[in-house]
Order: structure tokens, then sequence, then C-alpha cells
């Protein structure tokens, strides 16, 4: 069993559309009992919250359900996860300071490292803060793809 953790700051609109998307890829493919995942926050700013009611439009508008709740990136989560998915260099510095081995260093990757199509773009910008909902989904599902076929 693979288990995947996706990673932003709030855990409000990208790492939960990573999660909503990489779940229904999941489940096309009939690989629920070799892969799951969760998403969570460098911050604890929404804990408990649903995602943003913008990113779950978007979200929707294209078949996608976002039902997690906000909840923070502990330290617990290198033990839990297989591979912890940043979406920024801001996320991937908050989660390498939770890093205590060179095995937890090994499981922090980048979102967009497994994008196909939208290369050269080192970061998911936060739409929290850009209203760019759409453009965020596409990075999200370009990525998603990219990283489910680099596992199976």
């Amino acid at each position: 069993m693979k288990k995947i953790l996706f990673i932003c700051l709030g855990n409000i609109c990208r790492s939960p559309a990573a999660e909503g998307i990489f779940k229904k890829l999941i489940k096309e493919g009939g690989l629920e009992s070799q892969i799951q995942c969760d998403s969570s926050g460098t911050s604890g700013y929404h804990q408990g919250q649903p995602s943003d009611s913008r990113m779950r439009e978007a979200a929707f508008e294209r078949g996608y359900s976002l039902e997690s709740l906000s909840r923070p990136f502990v330290k617990e989560d290198f033990e839990n996860f297989d591979l912890l998915i940043v979406m920024d260099q801001s996320n991937y510095k908050n989660v390498l300071a939770k890093a205590e081995t060179p095995e937890d260093v090994k499981k922090i990757q980048m979102m967009l490292g497994y994008c196909t199509i939208h290369e050269g773009i080192n970061e998911v910008p936060d739409p929290y803060y850009n209203d760019r909902f759409d453009y965020v989904m596409d990075l999200l599902e370009d990525s998603c793809n990219g990283l489910l076929k680099s596992l199976t």
C-alpha cells in the first residue's frame, strides 16, 4: 500500500484539490487497495474547516468532490506516508524543517515535478490570493496524472 500526503499552506485550496483529484483517479483505476491519499497544511489556521468554497466549486465543475477537513502537517506524517507532496518552496521548507532523517527528506517531493504537460513551472500558485482556481486545477490534474503513472 502506497500512502501519499498532499501539503499546502492552509489545507483549504491546493492540497485538498490534489487529494480529491487523486482519489478519483485511484477509484477510476481500481487502485483503492494499492494507493491511499490525504492532505494537510503547514499551518493550522483553518484546522477543522472544509475546503475554500471557490476551490470546491472549481473542483465540482470538473467532477471532483472535496470532502476533507483542514488539518495541520505533523511530524508523525513522515512515519504514516510514503510520499509528502508539497505545492511550493515555502511548503517544502516548512516540511523539511520537521524532517529528522535522510529517509524523511527523500519523501518530500514537489507537486509540479510530476507534470507532463505544464513543464517549466516550479510551484502551484495559491489561488486563495489570486483567484486562479481553474489554472490551479489544470496544474493539479496534470501532476496527479503524472504521479499516478509514476506509481503504477
